[in-house]
Parts: C-alpha cells; sequence; structure tokens
C-alpha cells in the first residue's frame, strides 16, 4: 500500500511540476506560446490530469479558460492528501525503506 502511495504522489509532482511551468510559460511566452516547443511538451504531460479535472467538474462552475489553474489546484490537493497518507503508513511502519527518508528528516 506505501510503495502506491509513494508511486502516485510521483506522478503528481511531474503532473504539477508540468503544470506549473505550463503557467509560467504562459505568462512568458505570449501570443507565441503554442508554438513553444516546451508549452507543447509541458502541456503533453499535464494533459490527464487537465483532462479528468474537466471529467469531473460542471462546465458552468468552472469554465474552459480557467480548466488548467483547476487541474492544478487538484493536483495539489491531492499531493498533499496522499502526502498525509504515506505520514500516516510510515508511522504504523517505520522499518520500511520508503519511510528512511522521513525519519532522517524528522530526526532531531
Amino acid at each position: 500500500m506505501l510503495m502506491l502511495v509513494v508511486v502516485l504522489k510521483a506522478l503528481l509532482e511531474v503532473a504539477g511540476l508540468a503544470l506549473l511551468g505550463q503557467g509560467v510559460l504562459y505568462l512568458l511566452a505570449g501570443a507565441g506560446r503554442e508554438q513553444n516547443f516546451f508549452y507543447r511538451l509541458l502541456k503533453l504531460i499535464g494533459s490527464p490530469a487537465v483532462r479528468v479535472t474537466r471529467l469531473i467538474t460542471p462546465r458552468r462552475l468552472v469554465p474552459d479558460a480557467y480548466i488548467t489553474a483547476a487541474a492544478f489546484f487538484l493536483v495539489a490537493g491531492l499531493w498533499l492528501a496522499l502526502s498525509l497518507v504515506k505520514l500516516e503508513l510510515c508511522r504504523a511502519d517505520p522499518q520500511h525503506p520508503v519511510c528512511a527518508e522521513l525519519h532522517m528528516s524528522l530526526a532531531p
């Protein structure tokens, strides 16, 4: 179970950073952003999160113009929730190899 949480958390980190990078390039690249290779690459990486967000949010509440931002906040919330689950699972089984880094960072 802990390994599943770690893998899902890593996937959310990749998607979240891609969405964050896409947002930064949206601001920096201006009108020519669709021709920017890195913008298109980040858009491709973040597209599964955007599609899932579009599926679960009604169009009346979240217009298409804001769906990428909504996807970022959804990913961030899920990442936070998985971080808390990982913390609880590591408290239950502190000898798990995944928990070693957590115990090192929490040691006095």
